[in-house]
């Protein structure tokens, strides 16, 4: 290719801003009010909803008891907010993720709200958390994953739930029968707590 074809196909580019990448290096920083607390979060493109709580986290929030003596745990948690507002109510809550930059992420912003009743542990599921016990298991399950893995995640839930335990769970409206037919079959029970514009939150009680 000719200098003068290179520079021509250059010419060619849409006129767009500079890009800053140290600035998108920088921390996303914002607060929020959940439950009634304010809570400060940072976060970093990658991890989901980096700007604001989602939808879905939010919906499960308002529809979530927390027992001041439960223990709790937050599976998937990614940058925290769901994990550190069950640990603001409850005894204690384990925040798990597998992706070890949300849990860098979940450790700092839990030191940054002086959140000290909560640990967070880099696992693929439950399969890497110390044996324990819980009374309380909530998620805020990812849209983009497949039936297999959430069936795993319920497994291991199950697993780990205290006998009168309960498991909350949010999901995208197209989830909710799978859901359904899976805290069924697994628990023996299932309560549809409340179906909102784009997520539904679904609740078990293990026997």
């Amino acid at each position: 290719m000719s200098h003068h074809s290179r520079g021509a196909q250059q010419c060619a580019l849409p006129d767009h801003q500079p890009i800053n990448i140290e600035q998108l290096r920088q921390d996303i920083v914002f607060t929020e009010q959940l439950c009634g607390q304010d809570y400060q979060f940072h976060t970093t493109w990658g991890l989901f909803s980096p700007k604001a709580i989602d939808t879905g986290t939010h919906l499960l929030l308002q529809h979530l008891p927390i027992e001041s003596t439960d223990r709790a745990l937050d599976l998937g948690c990614g940058y925290g907010p769901l994990g550190m507002v069950m640990a603001r109510h409850a005894a204690h809550c384990c925040l798990v993720d597998k992706d070890f930059v949300a849990v860098d992420y979940a450790r700092a912003n839990l030191q940054r709200n002086q959140i000290l009743n909560a640990e967070v542990i880099l696992s693929n599921g439950l399969q890497h958390i110390p044996p324990q016990t819980f009374t309380l298991v909530a998620s805020n399950l990812p849209a983009k994953s497949n039936k297999e893995h959430y069936t795993l995640f319920f497994h291991d839930i199950y697993q780990h739930l205290e006998p009168g335990g309960r498991c909350y769970v949010v999901v995208v409206n197209g989830l909710r029968h799978f859901i359904k037919r899976t805290f069924r079959t697994l628990f023996g029970n299932h309560t549809k707590i409340k179906q909102g514009t784009t997520h539904t939150v679904a609740a078990a009680t293990k026997p």
